[in-house]
């Protein structure tokens, strides 16, 4: 029984301890007052076990201290290695902020005269409200309201009544200075309205004739009343004035209201507003009487005008057809050559033809060359043709001037753009068309494209319509010319790699040789000589094409050498081929290095062939274990090869390793060279499994 009650006394502090742990402050004393009411002695054993709680928790603090001890000095060492900048920090700070303080002075005193200012301009602007405030009858306000004749009465109250009464001070000769400027405002205004009012009736003539017939009538009706009354001795005669102003009917006097208007008119401009308003009535009159232009005696001729039409098309149509006959002879006739000029009497007849401007040939000496061929002044003399055959029939029609304008431009257009742009795709296209010509066309296309501007110069002279005027048709033949100049350079690019494919037809190459001969093939010597000749013709190209046409020239040869060697029909090859292979692109490298065009940077040309080289480099020197090594990595030395074409042009060598001397040589000094290249195959087998999978 007593071991169950210290059981349970233990217990009870275990509860107690924790409680005082976990709970305020506050409930402290009712706990401990419980354990003096529980049994006696109790007490002691509460306070051994509160002492072993304490020495418990003594040594656990003891421990967290111990293992953040060493922090905590580091922390304190840090400290005080920040003490020393942050010293100096707090020095710069001081000088910073001394220096601030210094900067903004200046600021701080300009800002409170932008206050000040401000304070002034806000006065001034709150003096001329009052001001505008005190004036009876604002203009402003009559302005707004449109009530002109009203405002025009105020301004000549200001400036005979209430101006002169205060006109020491300086408002008021600031608004005596504005009343003239006001007066000329409400002018204009009164003129627009004028015009519109006059605009309006224009638009209603039909009824506001109607309404003054019908008035005039009446009038006449009234009259004749009056008359009759007058004969009877029932009616008093009115007295009428010439002005309007007073009349009497049937005994009484009457008073037009608008005689104060009148007279407020005539202080002004009243004349000038009275002769613009009769001198524009007397022009829409003329234009309502005159009769219209598609009457001749009267009858209706809008069937005959748009038969004249369909023939003027017609017309047209006939006239494209001839000048497509004409442009195709010139075509023909022309030999693609620079025109040569041998006096000033000759290069003057030339410039009276075509608008030929170049201020460095111009300072060359006779005799001398102009760019452009002979059909270039003939095309454009034959455009001018055109427009005077066009216009002859279009000057029958009476039309107005800017209709003939858009009638000839409308028919330029379809002669440049139809009937020139077909004549020039179609001798694009021509068999006999070689290089040189193909330059030619380009440079005349070029020329022809600048002339334009003075075709349209041509017609405005003839028609008199500037093109600032009117809405005006441009000439389409700036597309036309460059349209035809991009067919010309594709077809260059193409019959440039078709003499390519015709010398690369006459290669022979000894695929089984044992070495070279040490010199490039004769078929390449030809090639690239027939390329710098070429090349130097494609000098006087214009932008880029020079230099397109040398790069495309360049890749489509690489790509043909390459499909040399990987052609499927050839079933093996020698490493002496190899070097006589080698022999020739290293022409073609040498070709691209001495700039048959100038404007390439660098080594761009010679980047046309560093596939070929890679791969020839790889044979040459049989460096497998590099590019095996390296594959895959972007600072590969044989980074163009792919593994597939080198396999193709292994799987080619393999057969004939008996036959080479290098191998041979490899087989004496050592038997496992044909192993090491099995191995070399297989490797470069599985990396094309790897790319295709």
């Amino acid at each position: 029984m007593a071991e169950n009650e210290t059981l349970e006394c233990i217990t009870e502090h275990e509860r107690i301890l924790q409680e005082i742990e976990s709970t305020d402050t506050a409930c402290v004393g009712p706990t401990l007052r419980s354990i003096y009411d529980d049994q006696p002695n109790a007490h002691k054993r509460f306070m051994e076990k509160l002492d072993a709680r304490i020495r418990n928790h003594d040594r656990e603090i003891e421990k967290m201290c111990n293992f953040h001890h060493q922090g905590f000095v580091d922390a304190i060492t840090e400290l005080l290695k920040v003490r020393a900048d942050a010293e100096k920090l707090m020095g710069q700070v001081t000088d910073t902020n001394r220096r601030l303080q210094e900067a903004g002075r200046e600021v701080t005193a300009q800002t409170e005269e932008v206050i000040r200012c401000r304070i002034q301009q806000r006065n001034m602007a709150t003096t001329v409200e009052k001001l505008q405030l005190c004036i009876p009858g604002t203009t402003q306000g009559h302005n707004f309201h449109i009530i002109y004749y009203a405002a025009l009465k105020t301004m000549e109250q200001l400036e005979k009544v209430y101006i002169p009464r205060v006109s020491q001070y300086r408002f008021c000769q600031i608004m005596a200075e504005n009343l003239p400027r006001l007066r000329e405002e409400i002018k204009e205004i009164s003129m627009s309205d004028l015009k519109d009012f006059l605009e309006s009736i224009r638009k209603h003539s039909d009824k506001v004739g109607e309404t003054a017939m019908r008035q005039a009538q009446q009038h006449r009706t009234f009259n004749s009343a009056v008359a009759k009354q007058a004969c009877m001795g029932h009616y008093t005669k009115p007295v009428y004035s010439l002005n309007g102003r007073t009349h009497t009917h049937n005994g009484l006097m009457m008073d037009d209201d608008t005689g104060d208007e009148e007279e407020g008119d005539e202080e002004g401009d009243r004349e000038t507003f009275e002769n613009y308003y009769r001198k524009q009535r007397k022009k829409q009159a003329r234009l309502v009487l005159q009769p219209q232009a598609n009457m001749g005696y009267g009858f209706p001729v809008n069937r005959l005008f748009d038969l004249l039409f369909e023939v003027r098309d017609q017309y047209n149509e006939t006239l494209l057809k001839k000048w497509a006959l004409v442009f195709r002879e010139i075509f023909e006739l022309d030999n693609y050559s620079p025109i040569p000029v041998e006096t000033e009497e000759e290069y003057k007849l030339v410039v009276s033809r075509f608008p030929f401007h170049d201020a460095e040939i111009e300072k060359q000496d006779f005799p001398k060359k102009l760019p452009m061929s002979q059909s270039v002044p003939q095309i454009y003399t034959q455009v001018k043709e055109f427009i005077y055959a066009s216009l002859k029939f279009s000057e029958s029609l009476h039309r107005s001037s800017t209709e003939i304008d858009d009638m000839l431009r409308k028919s330029t257009n379809l002669l440049l753009t139809r009937t020139l742009s077909s004549c020039l795709q179609n001798l694009i296209k021509k068999p006999h068309i070689g290089l040189t010509e193909l330059v030619q066309i380009i440079i005349n296309t070029t020329h022809l494209e600048q002339a334009c501007r003075y075709l349209e110069e041509f017609i405005t002279n003839i028609t008199n319509v500037l093109p600032e005027t009117v809405h005006t048709t441009r000439l389409y033949g700036l597309s036309t010319f460059k349209d035809a100049r991009h067919a010309a350079e594709g077809e260059i690019y193409t019959k440039l790699n078709q003499k390519i494919d015709e010398f690369i037809q006459l290669a022979d190459y000894e695929w089984g040789m044992a070495e070279s001969d040490g010199r490039a093939s004769g078929y390449l010597m030809d090639l690239i000589n027939f390329l710098r000749s070429t090349f130097q013709v494609f000098t006087h190209l214009p932008g880029k094409v020079a230099q397109t046409a040398c790069m495309s020239a360049c890749k489509h040869l690489s790509t043909s050498l390459m499909q040399m060697l990987l052609d499927t029909e050839l079933k093996q090859i020698s490493m002496g081929a190899i070097q006589q292979f080698n022999l020739d692109v290293i022409q073609c490298e040498l070709f691209a290095s001495s700039e048959p065009v100038p404007g390439f940077q660098g080594d761009t040309l010679q980047l046309a062939f560093i596939d070929l080289r890679q791969l020839l480099d790889l044979f040459m020197v049989w460096d497998w274990s590099t590019y095996l090594a390296d594959y895959g990595q972007p600072t590969s030395k044989y980074l163009r090869v792919n593994p597939a074409t080198a396999l193709a042009l292994l799987e080619k060598m393999k057969d004939t390793s008996k036959k080479n001397n290098i191998f041979s040589q490899f087989r004496k000094n050592d038997r496992d060279k044909q192993k090491l290249i099995e191995t070399v195959v297989k490797q470069l087998r599985s990396l094309v499994n790897g790319m295709s999978s």
